[in-house]
């Protein structure tokens, strides 16, 4: 069975939205504030990471997956369109793979695979700026969502990132 991750960079407060700036978000462009050995660590860490992985709901090399009701015939190559639900087609995609499927930068597709339980770590690039407003990656749930931090790493001088894992009834 494949293990659903989600990896996000988010600023201090907790925002995810137009990190580059290329969104017109009056506070977007808060990922340029760190230096350049903060983002040679970043880019190693997100390169083990994409090298380490059996597929992404977003990506260029490795094989694709596009949640997607509107979107027909993909322009990537190695991409294949998940049509229905969100949630029953990441289900049967978890018992389809057997490695890491790593999700990127949606926060919309975030909040609805753990709103119905299917994340099994979530991987948090946290940047040392408060945005201030702003979409933020946690909104409102149905219920309490507990989790156990499994892992911490400073990376650069500036940045954390931090791993959790769902608690989850035995």
């Amino acid at each position: 069975m494949g293990k659903i991750i989600i990896s996000e960079n988010i600023s201090l407060d907790g925002v995810v939205q137009d990190p580059t700036g290329e969104e017109g978000f009056r506070h977007g462009g808060w990922f340029r504030q760190i230096g350049d050995k903060d983002r040679e660590a970043w880019a190693k860490v997100l390169l083990d990471e994409a090298l380490g992985a059996e597929a992404m709901l977003l990506g260029r090399r490795r094989p694709k997956y596009v949640v997607s009701s509107t979107l027909q015939e993909p322009k990537w190559t190695n991409a294949t369109v998940l049509k229905g639900g969100a949630v029953s087609e990441v289900s049967k995609l978890k018992q389809e793979l057997a490695g890491d499927i790593v999700v990127y930068g949606s926060a919309q597709l975030v909040h609805t695979l753990r709103e119905h339980d299917l994340a099994d770590e979530l991987r948090l690039m946290i940047y040392p700026v408060v945005v201030g407003a702003g979409e933020r990656l946690f909104g409102e749930t149905s219920d309490t969502k507990p989790m156990r931090l499994i892992n911490t790493q400073t990376v650069g001088d500036g940045l954390a990132f931090l791993t959790y894992r769902p608690v989850r009834a035995a």
